[in-house]
């Protein structure tokens, strides 16, 4: 049988998150190898050519981490429909549940139709009585679009929205802005289930005055920016306050259930003073760089990176036995 693990990553634009992804690739290809299988890294452009070409040698699975393809998120989900197509074993969410993640107006569907708490959102008029909102890119991933100017009055949510459609070039919506403490949540597929990963936390304790305390494109990218900088990751909310981290790791669950994921996932959260969690999204592909979230919440769980790796390509081959 074959042994082939072959890497695939949208051919790219000219951003940081995306060329992040192709060291990404590099990372996990090295990795499959020192875990037994042979790899390499294949750019899937527009046309899915590539992906034919890969469908005819007959690889043991496909390492999925199409996020985009030509910087354009809403093609990313080709790349799945393409290999359901071949008959090909990939990583991750199948089809329906990565294309819900990819817009962030279908994921709140889901989440609301399962009734899991998640900010209330506006397209365009916000309410009178909304309070600040933060403006958000429908699509796109990694923060793209997103820093310190998002916030507004729900008044100037409809402004706002149309001032980034014409920068970005892109749908934008408005959420209601739920000021708290934010949580990364790594899960895990295993033989027996998902498997919720150490509650990570992101810090604000360091920002500086007047920095808004949330995970814009800077604090992501931007390592000269104050944010990149003064946002931490910490652990430990399991041991200090046990009844959020069950509400967190219950409702996390529920997500991964609702949405259908499989493979791996992170589920975002905020929390606001009451201690109430809200769910902002769920990630079908987040990062698998070894200092990412994902990593670090391996790490803190006493697995390796390379277990970590393991687990997801024998996921997406228990998935093709299926």
């Amino acid at each position: 049988m074959s042994k082939f693990v072959p890497v695939i990553y949208g051919r790219l634009d000219d951003r940081p998150d995306e060329a992040d992804t192709l060291r990404n690739a590099e990372v996990i290809a090295q990795t499959l190898g020192a875990l037994g299988y042979d790899s390499d890294i294949v750019e899937v452009d527009i046309d899915l050519r590539a992906l034919e070409r890969l469908a005819a040698i007959r690889p043991l699975a496909v390492f999925n981490l199409v996020e985009a393809i030509r910087g354009d998120a809403t093609l990313g989900h080709l790349a799945c429909v393409a290999l359901d197509h071949f008959g090909v074993a990939y990583t991750g969410a199948r089809t329906q549940a990565y294309y819900v993640s990819t817009s962030k107006l279908l994921s709140k569907m889901v989440l609301e139709q399962a009734g899991l708490p998640a900010p209330k959102h506006w397209l365009r008029k916000a309410p009178a009585g909304a309070g600040n909102i933060i403006v958000k890119s429908v699509c796109e991933h990694a923060s793209y679009g997103m820093d310190q100017n998002s916030i507004v009055g729900a008044a100037d949510a409809e402004r706002e929205i149309a001032s980034r459609e014409r920068r970005f070039n892109g749908a934008f919506f408005a959420e209601q802005y739920i000021p708290g403490r934010e949580f990364n949540i790594a899960v895990l597929e295993s033989a027996t289930g998902p498997r919720v990963l150490p509650l990570a936390e992101m810090s604000f304790d360091e920002l500086p005055e007047g920095v808004a305390p949330i995970i814009d494109y800077a604090a992501k990218w931007d390592e000269d920016c104050p944010s990149y900088q003064a946002t931490k990751r910490k652990f430990g909310v399991e041991k200090r306050e046990p009844a959020l981290a069950r509400k967190l790791h219950d409702l996390t669950l529920s997500c991964w259930h609702a949405a259908d994921l499989s493979g791996y996932a992170r589920v975002d959260f905020r929390v606001n003073e009451a201690g109430e969690p809200y769910i902002l999204e769920f990630n079908t592909n987040p990062c698998l760089a070894p200092d990412a979230g994902f990593a670090a919440a391996l790490a803190e769980a006493s697995l390796s990176y390379e277990d970590g790796i393991s687990a997801i390509v024998e996921a997406a081959l228990r998935g093709r036995s299926q």
